[in-house]
């Protein structure tokens, strides 16, 4: 069997991206404060891209023969990214935070399919990777600056 490693990236994002939509719909329905005419439109964005990921990885994974996590079980089981019971008492800064955090964990993992997929010569999955590892980057950097900061990308 092909692409041991890098189907198991690929599901390991089915299940993360998937938290992150649901992370990115919490921050959608609880951010209160300033920006939050410019920032309450610009989640929905977040989540459309994201589910146009989940489901570019998806489709990749059963191309190469992969069943991809699809129950919300699955899904819940698999997510290394934090799941939190909503909460009113966060501020906007509080909420950029977290996703700047958990679009940092995707970024390392599309770092990780894009090292697998290359060792096992997968050139489409990496591409794949790569170009979803870039659209993070930039998500990251947009984010930051929201908050001031620099993107820390190479840090």
């Amino acid at each position: 069997m092909k692409y041991q490693e890098t189907k198991k990236v690929l599901n390991q994002l089915v299940a993360d991206l998937n938290q992150m939509i649901t992370v990115v719909h919490q921050t959608h329905w609880y951010m209160r404060g300033r920006g939050f005419m410019k920032l309450h439109p610009l989640m929905d964005k977040f989540m459309d891209d994201l589910n146009e990921q989940m489901d570019g990885i998806s489709e990749r994974l059963i191309a190469i023969d992969g069943a991809p996590f699809s129950t919300l079980r699955e899904f819940a089981d698999n997510t290394k990214i934090p799941d939190e019971k909503g909460r009113w008492d966060r501020t906007m800064d509080e909420r950029l935070e977290i996703l700047v955090k958990d679009y940092r964990y995707l970024a390392d993992l599309y770092q990780k399919g894009i090292d697998v997929s290359d060792k096992e010569g997968d050139a489409s999955s990496n591409d794949i990777f790569t170009g979803f590892k870039t659209d993070t980057e930039k998500r990251i950097w947009m984010l930051q600056a929201e908050l001031g900061k620099a993107p820390e990308i190479d840090a």
